[in-house]
């Protein structure tokens, strides 16, 4: 097989089943819906899982974890699970409306959502095709991209269900919504789950979104979800990555703003075989603003890769995106960051940068931050850099005392932390901030010599370092 044809089996596997299965298993009988299902197989029977001969993915191999015999659960597989047990959040004083997911496939846990008597809906998107059918006629599949996405293409196919979230206009939600997708199976499983996310006008949202796993099982997660922000909408978002090291996670999300809608969106991604985060986001109303973060903390064999696609297609639009990473041992990452600035664009403001610390002489990263733009009434800027560790940082926390591996995680948090520091809910910063320094140790465990205790520890350690300085 040729470069095209790679994963040869596991391609026929899955147009096999769509003509088995899926085809007669529809979310909907919509005559739309189906058409646009044998439209999508279509697409990915002509280009097949991508490979490294397509630009976009000549430094990222799926290859590394399609070659497994995969199982494609028609069913989310919880009999011999302790629901309650697997889904349950660890953060002292997170309160959250969680949303399980297991498989793909939402898990109905008999909790209602506060706000529910003012129209929020949160529930399956096989539930929303029979009960909301005039919100998926309106929205459903309008945000995808299908052509030369071929994994898209494949989740729009195949996708069976996922969580559908609806705020009607002029809501505020005042729970954090909390979803938490889990994949657990005695075998190699390959999972499409599908989300749906609408915010109507002046309506608010926090929304947290967990990928974990729960074994060591081979896992492949071809997730897609679409967002859309109505007028004036606000979404404080946070995508939360702790995959095993066996498993791939290619995460498709697709945002939609309308006129004065604010979005913020923050990928912390802390483990995981390999991670492919392909985001879009559309500035298609006047006063739209998209703040795009990530943090990306990779070790051993690990590979990340983030696109970030943003269009500005309409005038008087802001966009920040700011993405830093730390590689070591023989991690690998990729970054390529595009804003397109549409001819009638005047007057956007965007700016992009993507910082990398690389730890070890194996690590590597390519970044590949890029404007287009149409439009000359404009303010962009671009950036980029590679570096390891500064010598002069190291040599003034190495004067005071401090161990040359405690400086180096000193140093390593102190990266991390302009982006960890940017989450807005104070108990989920808390969190993270804890497990990113739990990460940067390599382990779990509290380590009795390390300056960085983490917030679970009764002993408070102060530590007065100038972090300005560093």
């Amino acid at each position: 097989m040729d470069g095209t044809n790679t994963n040869y089996n596991t391609r026929e596997a899955l147009l096999k089943l769509f003509d088995e299965r899926i085809a007669t298993y529809a979310l909907s009988d919509s005559p739309e819906v189906i058409t646009g299902r044998r439209e999508a197989i279509a697409e990915f029977a002509r280009a097949g899982f991508p490979h490294t001969k397509l630009e976009k993915w000549r430094n990222t191999d799926l290859g590394r974890v399609l070659n497994n015999g995969f199982t494609f659960p028609l069913a989310p597989l919880a009999a011999d699970v302790d629901l309650e047990e697997i889904f349950r959040c660890e953060v002292p004083g997170f309160d959250t409306y969680m949303v399980a997911q297991l498989n793909g496939w939402f898990i109905e846990r008999g909790n209602k959502l506060a706000q529910a008597s003012q129209g929020v809906v949160v529930c399956s998107m096989e539930e929303a095709f029979e009960k909301h059918a005039d919100l998926i006629a309106v929205h459903y599949g309008k945000y995808t991209r299908v052509n030369n996405n071929s994994l898209s293409a494949l989740n729009t196919a195949l996708a069976r269900d996922g969580v559908f979230i609806y705020v009607p206009d002029n809501v505020e939600v005042n729970e954090i919504v909390q979803i938490v997708n889990l994949v657990q199976s005695a075998y190699p499983v390959f999972v499409q789950p599908r989300n749906l996310v609408i915010l109507g006008k002046n309506s608010s949202l926090r929304l947290v979104h967990c990928d974990d796993s729960v074994d060591d099982q081979v896992g492949f997660i071809n997730s897609v979800s679409e967002v859309v922000l109505s007028e004036n909408a606000r979404l404080d978002h946070y995508k939360l990555q702790n995959k095993n090291d066996r498993s791939a996670l290619i995460n498709n999300v697709f945002f939609h703003l309308e006129a004065g809608a604010n979005l913020s969106t923050n990928a912390i991604s802390l483990n995981g075989g390999l991670i492919r985060n392909e985001v879009y986001v559309r500035l298609n109303g006047r006063g739209s603003h998209a703040d795009i973060l990530g943090v990306y903390l990779m070790d051993r064999d690990q590979h990340i890769d983030n696109q970030v696609f943003v269009d500005h297609a309409v005038p008087d639009c802001t966009s920040n995106e700011l993405f830093k990473g730390i590689l070591d041992d023989q991690a690998s990452g990729v970054f390529n960051g595009h804003i397109l600035v549409r001819k009638d664009a005047q007057r956007t403001n965007a700016y992009q940068n993507n910082k990398n610390i690389l730890i070890s002489d194996k690590a590597v990263i390519d970044s590949k931050p890029f404007l287009e733009i149409y439009a000359d009434d404009v303010k962009c800027s671009h950036g980029a850099t590679v570096g390891q560790l500064d010598s002069e940082a190291m040599f003034y926390l190495r004067s005071r005392g401090i161990s040359a591996d405690n400086a180096r995680m000193l140093l390593m948090y102190a990266f991390a932390a302009e982006i960890v520091n940017k989450i807005s809910i104070p108990k989920l910063k808390l969190r993270i901030d804890d497990l990113v320094k739990k990460r940067l140790r390599g382990e779990l465990s509290i380590c009795d010599q390390c300056v960085l205790h983490c917030n679970s520890r009764e002993q408070k350690v102060s530590f007065e370092i100038d972090m300005s300085k560093i």
